[in-house]
């Protein structure tokens, strides 16, 4: 995976942004979809409704489906179509979730508890295949061989990614290139997708297909760079997680690899000790003490400044509109986070 040229500067300051301008553009969809989301979780097995509403309900900003949402509204859609469709997307993205709360055995998401602690992570397991199967089923229903295609090659890249990110976890030699094909295919494959199927259901060309799955996949990058960077800063804290939570698993995200490439012979012992064989009390935060003397959250921060500007860039092709800036602005805001 190659990094986009410099189309931003590390020491430009961010510019404040937000997810509202597209949420308020999509906001009548987006409410259809929910229902949508409400209906097809349904079952008469009641602990799957129930499991699935609790991860449903925990918050986040929907930022998969209002993707898929605004893409159709930027090439002139106003059909019924994208709103399946983006409830197709949290289906697949909340599946993953319950599948990797269990993989990594987290204990909290957004603040909340998982829903392997409060129900088991066999139950975890079973009700994410659950809703894969509505999101197949939500595909089908479309009718539509390409949007079969779409989200069904993110939904095995994603699982691609995240057997990946498996086999590396514990490997400190892990390149750049490995890492950043593991959060193209685990995070940015279904961005691409969500913004991709948007231009789909309004038959839109290659290029403008092409253009919104590079926008997608750029902005999936950034926006992962973004989370792997909070996991070591203490804006962590107000979303709800703790800090260090990929340090206490072995990952090696971009902020340790940047270090590990930096440091001397005694700190790559320690990467090496804390990564591959054990952790003991106080290497949290001596783990911090490197990363801040190497400022590798701040590279962190301009690669995914760097995604960002070409998720921007690749937008150009449309037409000025209020959907085009509503996604700008999205990008802008998935960035801000870390600020």
């Amino acid at each position: 995976m190659s990094v986009p040229a410099q189309l931003g500067d590390s020491k430009v300051e961010p510019v404040k942004a937000s997810l509202q301008p597209l949420l308020d553009l999509v906001k009548s969809d987006l409410d259809d979809t929910n229902q949508i989301i409400i209906d097809r979780m349904h079952s008469e097995v009641e602990l799957i409704p129930t499991l699935a509403r609790h991860l449903i309900a925990a918050g986040g900003k929907r930022l998969r489906p209002v993707l898929t949402l605004g893409a159709a509204k930027l090439c002139g859609y106003e059909g019924e179509r994208a709103k399946k469709l983006a409830a197709c997307v949290e289906f697949i993205h909340t599946a993953t979730l319950l599948h990797d709360d269990v993989v990594d055995e987290s204990d909290l998401r957004r603040g909340n508890e998982t829903a392997n602690v409060l129900w088991g992570n066999q139950a975890s397991v079973l009700v994410g295949d659950f809703l894969f199967s509505r999101s197949f089923q939500l595909m089908v229903e479309d009718g539509s061989l390409d949007v079969l295609r779409v989200l069904s090659n993110a939904s095995a890249v994603i699982a691609e990614g995240e057997v990946l990110q498996l086999m590396n976890v514990g490997n400190v030699n892990l390149t750049e290139e490995s890492y950043f094909q593991v959060i193209a295919a685990k995070t940015a494959a279904l961005f691409a997708a969500a913004c991709e199927v948007g231009g789909l259901v309004a038959n839109r060309d290659d290029k403008e297909l092409s253009a919104l799955e590079t926008y997608g996949n750029d902005l999936g990058i950034a926006f992962q760079l973004i989370d792997d960077a909070l996991d070591y800063s203490a804006e962590q804290q107000s979303l709800g997680k703790a800090i260090g939570d990929d340090f206490r698993e072995g990952k090696m995200t971009l902020p340790i690899l940047l270090a590990y490439k930096k440091a001397d012979e005694e700190e790559r012992q320690f990467w090496k000790r804390v990564i591959e064989q054990e952790q003991q009390e106080g290497d949290l935060a001596h783990a911090l003490e490197l990363i801040n003397k190497h400022k590798t959250l701040d590279d962190t921060f301009s690669y995914a400044r760097r995604y960002g500007a070409s998720a921007k860039a690749a937008l150009d092709i449309f037409e000025d509109s209020d959907a085009k800036s509503a996604l700008i602005s999205a990008v802008d805001f998935a960035i801000e986070r870390a600020y």
